[in-house]
C-alpha cells in the first residue's frame, strides 16, 4: 500500500457492561450492550468499513463486544488482543497505532472510556460538520464509534492529524 493513501481508523468503545462483584478488567455485557454490538457491526458493514486488522483491549467486556460486532462484518479481520488498550490514555493508544504496519489500510481499535472519546477529540484535526455535531451532542456512549481517516503513515499519526469522517452511537 502506498504511503499516499489515506488510512481509516475506527475507534469502538466497548458496549454496555454489567457491574457484578467480579474485578473491572472481567466485567461481561449487559443485556443492552448484548444487542448493542451486533447493531455497531451492522453500521461499519453497511458503510462499508471493512478493517484489516482490529485492536482490541483483553477486558472481558471488549471481548464480547468485537465477538459479537465481527459475525456482521463481512470478512474477519485479523485480530490483536492488546493490553495496552486496557485503560488507556489517549498517548498510549496513540503509541499502540504507531506500531501499526504501514499494510493495514483499515484499523478497529475497540477500547475504553474516557480513553477512546479522548483520542477522537485529541486527533480530530478537522470534521464533517455531521459527524462533529453528533459526537459534540452524543458524547461517547458505549458502543459508540468515531470513524477517522489519515494520511501519511501509521507512525505518523500524532494530534490533529485525523478527519473525522463517521460517528455513530446505537
Amino acid at each position: 500500500m502506498s504511503v499516499d493513501q489515506p488510512r481509516r481508523m475506527v475507534l469502538l468503545r466497548h458496549a454496555k457492561a454489567d457491574w457484578p462483584d467480579v474485578p473491572d478488567h472481567e466485567r461481561p455485557l449487559a443485556d443492552r450492550g448484548r444487542k448493542d454490538a451486533p447493531a455497531a457491526g451492522g453500521w461499519l458493514a453497511a458503510q462499508e468499513i471493512h478493517p484489516e486488522l482490529a485492536l482490541c483491549s483483553t477486558a472481558a467486556r471488549t471481548r464480547e463486544t468485537w465477538k459479537l460486532v465481527v459475525p456482521q462484518l463481512p470478512r474477519r479481520p485479523r485480530t490483536v488482543y492488546e493490553e495496552r488498550v486496557y485503560d488507556a490514555s489517549p498517548g498510549e493508544l496513540i503509541s499502540v497505532v504507531t506500531e501499526v504496519d504501514d499494510d493495514v489500510r483499515d484499523l478497529i481499535l475497540i477500547g475504553h472510556n474516557p480513553g477512546m472519546q479522548n483520542l477522537a477529540e485529541i486527533l480530530t484535526g478537522s470534521a464533517d460538520e455531521e459527524a462533529a455535531r453528533r459526537m459534540a451532542e452524543r458524547g461517547f456512549p458505549t458502543s459508540a464509534m468515531a470513524v477517522l481517516t489519515v494520511n501519511g503513515t501509521w507512525k505518523s499519526v500524532e494530534p490533529g492529524a485525523g478527519h473525522l469522517t463517521h460517528f455513530w452511537a446505537p
